[in-house]
């Protein structure tokens, strides 16, 4: 049987795939893509999905909870110190959490 062109470029792409999570690249699942995508704010999908508080991330970040909220309900835009410090929090870049 000889496998045809797609079918090995599938196996490369698994391969490939395999590769990058053994070490340690993380998959975004698709509810954070589409979420994103959809408008919901990213910072909030963000800390929801690494299944933190508002005041887990807010502490963590050195910011208080009401200044978080209102980054994420978008009444406030935050510096980039603050948001270089919620970034690296979530594992992030700046770009990952603003629109």
């Amino acid at each position: 049987m000889v496998a045809e062109p797609e079918m090995l470029e599938d196996i490369r792409d698994y391969d490939d795939a395999r590769q990058r999570l053994a070490a340690g690249e993380e998959v975004v699942p698709s509810q954070v893509v589409y979420a994103i995508l959809d408008g919901e704010n990213p910072l909030r999908v963000w800390r929801e999905h690494r299944h933190l508080t508002q005041q887990e991330l807010a502490d963590r970040a050195g910011i208080s909870k009401p200044y978080l909220s209102q980054l994420e309900a978008g009444k406030r835009t935050g510096t980039t110190d603050v948001l270089a410090r919620l970034a690296e929090t979530l594992n992030l870049t700046i770009d990952d959490i603003v629109r």
